[in-house]
């Protein structure tokens, strides 16, 4: 109980001053280090032939997202391909078959980090400092830039041309917004997280690794080769980027990995510390704060809720009070730490683990798959806020219907051609994750699943959720590492990833390009308590209306099968 205060309370207490921090980045008005950050942005923006004060509308800002990715994309997926025969390779790691190295490229490009491979095993150091490490600093600027766009679009995006509703909205310059808040806010913030773990104990090196003898002399082999490498780095930049994966094949419970209580504490706060920064950042950034404390109260009550829940069940569960409780859990620090973690992860498409998700109890599973199908608790850097926007337009839309008014958000009006692109965005969810999970339950031989039960039904749609989810944690009990992992993935990956950054946008600036009107007494408030508990309501019922009989037949089915036991 006392971690998860502390985690909460220090979250909170930090992640003021940085959203406000970094509000001013993001704005890209004059600041103190610009003379500093300037001889390093400057030649970016020349390469890039950009003007960072040139702003963009919507089409380009999305165009230049899209293709930033596109370029990234052939580099990545080759190298990983050809590494055997590349330096820095000290553990003679093989080059990937295509189909794994597409979905390793896809998955740290959309910024989700699943795992179909064991990185000590499997990457050359090339491949995870030029590519992995690369991506993993990437890829949540790009989702940071895309909501910034947004929120621009939403709160005053001005015009490219003369005033008037066919000129194009101007949501700021992508090049700006990826470059600067790279160099002048998350680079630090990797700096000092990463001498922080180093201090405790996690690997920094280039060096292949020692090779020990065994203690038991009738094992063979007798030794063993101990995997090290520049391990502190990732291991920085996968928690605070909300980007998962991990150096080792078993992630943060590997002890190398995270070999103290104080390195899990600080793994555990990174996991949410900028989600909850950029919740902050909303205040100073759009002038707003009343809206600021909407965003932070409602994701914070929702967090609060989702982790008490998964620390409770894994404690109460029913296997509490046996061995089979710390089957899969990290052993050094006990079960609650492992709950809190699975839960803030998946609250946030960070995706690390400290423990096997496939251990935990079936209600305390439960929870991680909820909060990967809300996607919006707090949610990946940028990418959780855009899909907060998508439920509280939908809830402006359904409380407007319901006391009789046209649905307005902040005096523009929320018509047809928005609904529809928020519907198709919502829909698009259980149409993927539902329809590939009965495909694959239908086919056995598909699935290399370890559990033909109820806890098989779970595996499978963790996976798929995971993977849509852009959050990349897995239940595992698969073995996914064949074509039809991969590739499924893969599809889901990008599905999960490019509309729901994009089509937020698209509304954005669909809304401001209308009349504004003065708001009345007659407005829609929905910056009260009263409105945040409907828009938690209407999340609620979204996912459960969707997606409750799976639930059913899987995490509950399982929880009262044990129960009968």
């Amino acid at each position: 109980m006392s971690e998860f205060i502390l985690v909460f309370a220090v979250a909170l207490l930090l992640g003021w001053p940085l959203g406000h921090y970094l509000a001013a980045v993001m704005r890209g008005g004059p600041m103190r280090g610009d003379r500093f950050f300037g001889w390093i942005e400057r030649p970016l923006y020349r390469l890039l032939g950009t003007d960072p004060e040139r702003g963009m509308s919507w089409h380009g800002y999305a165009r230049a997202f899209l293709l930033s990715n596109l370029a990234l994309a052939l580099p990545v997926w080759v190298l990983f391909m050809v590494q055997g025969g590349l330096p820095l390779n000290p553990n003679g790691a093989p080059g990937m078959s295509w189909d794994l190295a597409l979905h390793t490229m896809v998955s740290f490009l959309t910024n989700t980090n699943q795992q179909h491979y064991s990185g000590q095993a499997q990457l050359s150091y090339l491949s995870q400092m030029a590519a992995i490490v690369a991506l993993q600093v990437i890829t949540p600027m790009m989702g940071l830039a895309v909501v910034a766009a947004t929120l621009r679009g939403l709160f005053g995006g001005r015009h490219t041309g003369a005033r008037g509703a066919d000129q194009p909205v101007d949501v700021g310059n992508y090049w700006a917004d990826l470059i600067r808040p790279t160099f002048r806010f998350f680079l630090p913030l990797l700096l000092v997280w990463s001498v922080a773990l180093t201090s405790q104990g996690v690997p920094a090196t280039l060096e292949g690794g020692p090779t020990v003898t065994m203690l038991d002399a009738k094992t063979e082999p007798h030794t063993q080769k101990i995997p090290l490498g520049p391990v502190s780095p990732m291991v920085a930049v996968k928690q605070l980027g909300t980007n998962g994966g991990g150096w080792y094949g078993p992630n943060s419970a590997v002890p190398l990995e995270n070999p103290t209580p104080l390195s899990n504490l600080l793994q555990t706060l990174a996991i949410i510390l900028i989600p909850v920064s950029v919740a902050f950042m909303i205040g100073p950034f759009t002038g707003r704060r009343r809206f600021a404390g909407l965003v932070v109260g409602s994701m914070l009550l929702m967090s609060l809720l989702s982790a008490g829940l998964s620390v409770w069940s894994e404690a109460y569960s029913p296997s509490s009070g046996s061995l089979a409780l710390m089957e899969g859990k990290e052993v050094r620090f006990g079960a609650a730490p492992s709950a809190l973690w699975a839960a803030l992860t998946t609250q946030t498409s960070n995706g690390s683990v400290n423990s096997m998700h496939d251990s935990l109890a079936p209600l305390t599973g439960l929870v991680p798959i909820v909060d990967m199908l809300i996607n919006g608790i707090w949610g990946g850097i940028g990418c959780g806020l855009q899909q907060w926007l998508v439920y509280l337009l939908i809830t402006v839309f359904l409380a407007g219907l319901m006391i009789g008014r046209t649905p307005e958000l902040f005096g523009r009006k929320i018509e047809a051609p928005e609904v529809k692109l928020l519907g198709a965005l919502v829909l698009l969810q259980p149409l993927v994750l539902l329809t590939f999970t009965a495909v694959a339950l239908a086919v056995p031989a598909l699935t290399g699943n370890s559990n033909p039960g109820f806890h098989g039904i779970s595996q499978v749609f963790y996976e798929y959720t995971s993977a849509f989810a852009n959050n990349g944690s897995g239940f595992e009990g698969l073995g996914d590492n064949t074509p039809w992992w991969n590739l499924t993935c893969v599809l889901l990956l990008v599905l999960g990833r490019y509309p729901a950054l994009v089509l937020p946008l698209v509304v954005a600036a669909m809304l401001a390009a209308k009349r504004q009107a003065p708001e009345g007494s007659g407005t829609l408030q929905v910056e009260t308590p009263t409105f945040a508990l409907t828009l938690i309501g209407v999340i609620v019922i979204l996912t459960l209306l969707q997606f409750m009989p799976v639930l059913v037949l899987g995490p509950v089915a399982e929880h009262l099968s044990l129960l009968a036991q």
